[in-house]
């Protein structure tokens, strides 16, 4: 059906649901090493947390036979940035990077400069869900 207009008008991203082996595990990575908020949940009739980053949510769901197995396969590309992910922008890429070594956190590629400037790095959450982290600076 060949479309001269969008058939729809997505503003935003609201959330990305991701799903977990481990909440408080995942808690921690969002939490203490990404700085989301962690945000009240309705009362669904299963287990789960929901973290604030700006305008968007993380939704975690518990792994299991109705959200399915966690995480993805890690990338089998010879390019892992090129591979599913999703990116959280912070002031400074570089001291990001410096924080995540200092506290045991492995950087799977990077520090990097993209062609258009902003630095770029990339780390495994605790259930290989690739997440990017860059800066302007």
């Amino acid at each position: 059906m060949p479309a001269t207009l969008p058939l729809l008008s997505a503003k935003v991203i609201d959330h990305v649901t991701l799903v977990v082996t481990d909440l408080e595990r995942s808690q921690q990575f969002y939490r203490d090493v990404l700085g989301m908020t962690p945000v009240e949940r309705p009362a669904f009739g299963f287990p789960g947390l929901w973290f604030q980053s700006g305008n968007t949510q993380i939704h975690m769901n518990v792994a299991g036979e109705e959200a399915g197995r966690a995480g993805l396969p890690k990338c089998d590309g010879t390019c892992t940035s090129r591979g599913f992910h999703f990116a959280f922008e912070v002031d400074d890429c570089d001291a990001a990077a410096q924080i995540l070594r200092d506290n045991g956190i492995e950087i799977a590629v990077g520090p990097k400069t993209r062609p258009d400037g902003p630095r770029q790095l990339y780390v495994y959450d605790p259930d290989d869900h690739l997440v990017e982290i860059f800066s302007h600076v």
